[in-house]
C-alpha cells in the first residue's frame, strides 16, 4: 500500500475543502465581522441616480432665482401688473382686474395727457405722510405685488386724467357736463347712472400736476374730496407710476385699454393761466369749491365722499 501517495491526495483535497480564511478585523470591530461599505459602493447606479437629482435641484432653485429677478426687475422699470381692488373705476375696470401699467410711456418728453388711464403714488396728495411701515413686511408684500399676487400700496390709485397743467377745470355747465377750457366733455366712459359730479368746483390745474377723477364717479374719491387740502386736489406728474395699457386677467376680459375722444375738441390752456398756488382758481371771482361754506372749502365736506381712507381706488 503506498501510504505516501494517500496522504498526498487527502492533503490536496484537505485544501480544496477549506474555507476561506476570515479577514482579520478592523480596528473598532467586532472579531469575525466584516464591515460593511457605504451604499453608494454596494449599489453604484442608486449613487449616480442621487447625483443626478442632486444636481437638477440645484439648477431649478438656480433657475427660479434667475427667472423671479428678471421678473422684478421688469416690473420695476418696465411693464407692472396692478390688482384693482374697488370699483372706482367701473365700468372700465372692474374690481380683481389685473391690468399692466406700462412704465416707459412716460418720461421728460412725454407727460400724461388728458383721458389717460393712470397709476400714481398719492402720497402727500390723496394720502398723508404716515409713519414708515415694517421694512420687511414692504419688501415681501411689494415683491408680490409686483406680479400682480398682492394688492398694490395703500397709496397706489388708478384714475383718469381730467385736467393737465394750465387747465381750467369746472363742474358743472347748464346741462350738468363737467367742462374744460370751455369746451364740455361728453364722457360716454362713466358708470351708468353717474352724474359727471355732485361735487361743485372751479380750479386752474398748477403746473407739473394732474386734476384726475374715477369713471365711478358716485363711487370715487377722487381730486374732488382734496379740494380742502395742502394740494389742493391735484397730483404731482412726477408722481405718476404709469399709464395702464391692458387688461391682463381675468382672461375673459384681456386686451388693450382703448383711449377716448373725449377731450379731442379741448384746446390748450392758454399761457400764463396756471396759477403758482396749487389749487387756485383765475376766473374774475370767488370760485364755487372754495368760496367760504361752499362743498369743497377747507372744513367743509364734499358731497358724496369724504377724504381719502388710504386704500388704493381701482
Amino acid at each position: 500500500m503506498d501510504t505516501e501517495n494517500t496522504r498526498t491526495e487527502r492533503d490536496r483535497s484537505s485544501a480544496t475543502d477549506r474555507p476561506d480564511p476570515v479577514p482579520a478585523a478592523e480596528p473598532g470591530t467586532a472579531a469575525g465581522t466584516v464591515e460593511e461599505g457605504p451604499r453608494s459602493r454596494r449599489f453604484p447606479g442608486l449613487a449616480r441616480v442621487a447625483g443626478l437629482l442632486g444636481g437638477t435641484w440645484r439648477r431649478s432653485a438656480l433657475l427660479a432665482v434667475v427667472c423671479l429677478g428678471a421678473v422684478l426687475l421688469v416690473s420695476r422699470f418696465v411693464v407692472q401688473p396692478f390688482h384693482i381692488p374697488s370699483g372706482s373705476m367701473e365700468p372700465t375696470l372692474r374690481t380683481g382686474d389685473r391690468v399692466l401699467v406700462n412704465k416707459l410711456v412716460y418720461g421728460p418728453d412725454a407727460e400724461p395727457e388728458r383721458g389717460d388711464l393712470i397709476v400714481f403714488d398719492g402720497t402727500g396728495s390723496f394720502v398723508r405722510e404716515g409713519a414708515a411701515a415694517n421694512p420687511v413686511q414692504e419688501a415681501v408684500r411689494g415683491a408680490f405685488a409686483a406680479v400682480g399676487l398682492a394688492e398694490p400700496a395703500e397709496t397706489d390709485f388708478v384714475k383718469r386724467v381730467i385736467g393737465v397743467g394750465g387747465d381750467r377745470v369746472v363742474c358743472c355747465d347748464k346741462e350738468g357736463r363737467i367742462t374744460v377750457n370751455g369746451t364740455a366733455l361728453d364722457e360716454r366712459y362713466l358708470h351708468p347712472g353717474d352724474a359727471p359730479s355732485d361735487v361743485a368746483f372751479d380750479i386752474v390745474v398748477r403746473p407739473g400736476t394732474l386734476w384726475v377723477m374715477g369713471d365711478h364717479r358716485s363711487d370715487s374719491r377722487d381730486s374732488r374730496d382734496h379740494l380742502g387740502d395742502p394740494g389742493g386736489g391735484m397730483v404731482p406728474v412726477e408722481n405718476v407710476i404709469g399709464r395702464a395699457d391692458w387688461i391682463a386677467w381675468p382672461a375673459g376680459r384681456w386686451g388693450s385699454l382703448e383711449g377716448t375722444d373725449a377731450f379731442a375738441r379741448v384746446p390748450d390752456a392758454p399761457e400764463g393761466s396756471a396759477p403758482d398756488a396749487p389749487g387756485s382758481w383765475s376766473g374774475g371771482g370767488p370760485a364755487p369749491s372754495t368760496a367760504p361754506g361752499s362743498p369743497g372749502a377747507p372744513g367743509v365736506p364734499s358731497p358724496g365722499g369724504g377724504a381719502a381712507d388710504g386704500r388704493p381706488h381701482g
